[in-house]
């Protein structure tokens, strides 16, 4: 009883140690789409950046999508960029259904599980749940990460707005968290 009360100590100590940096500079992303093009992250420095990594059959990341695509409309004209990156199986062949299901025109590349693990900085040996949503600043910093259980998105919508909007006004400063609440860990709401 003892030894797996340690365990289970050791794996919820272990589990937060192995959260991701907050904040840290975004890593060289190059993401895949359908039509061949790639979407290069790199090319959206000076923009801020929201970052969904989905699954194309997931109700969770169909509403956060369609939630990004309001976002696009609203701030794209102040220097806000949406993008996504699908990663189930065969992705590449679904992105088109995806985006014409949810009228969704922002980009949509897709990569593999290990490639999104990897830009997470999520364990490979852990679920991944989805939707994962990073906010990139201006400079190019990882300034919040989001999770599908995560509280964040209990109110999606006015979360996301708000991380928006703070990245927008501050201009990219390096260092300061972006909001009150921006996640370490990448863990949460199961996709079906």
């Amino acid at each position: 009883m003892v030894l797996r009360k340690l365990v289970i100590l050791g794996a919820l100590w272990g589990g937060a140690a192995l959260a991701a940096d907050i904040p840290r500079p975004a890593p060289a992303a190059v993401f895949r789409k359908p039509d061949g093009q790639v979407i290069d992250l790199s090319h959206y420095r000076g923009k801020v950046v929201a970052l969904e990594f989905l699954i194309t059959t997931c109700p969770h990341c169909q509403r956060c999508s369609r939630i990004l695509q309001k976002m696009q409309n609203e701030f794209g004209p102040r220097g806000f960029q949406a993008l996504g990156v699908a990663t189930n199986d065969m992705s590449h062949m679904l992105i088109p259904e995806y985006v014409k299901n949810h009228d969704i025109r922002f980009p949509v590349g897709f990569a593999s599980r290990d490639e999104a693990n990897s830009f997470l900085q999520h364990p490979s040996m852990l679920i991944m749940y989805v939707p994962q949503l990073v906010f990139i600043d201006r400079k190019g910093i990882i300034r919040a990460q989001f999770g599908g259980q995560d509280e964040f998105f209990k109110d999606e919508e006015n979360n996301v707005r708000k991380q928006i909007i703070a990245l927008l006004a501050d201009g990219g400063t390096a260092g300061k968290p972006a909001a009150p609440g921006a996640k370490k860990a990448a863990a949460s709401r199961k996709s079906d």
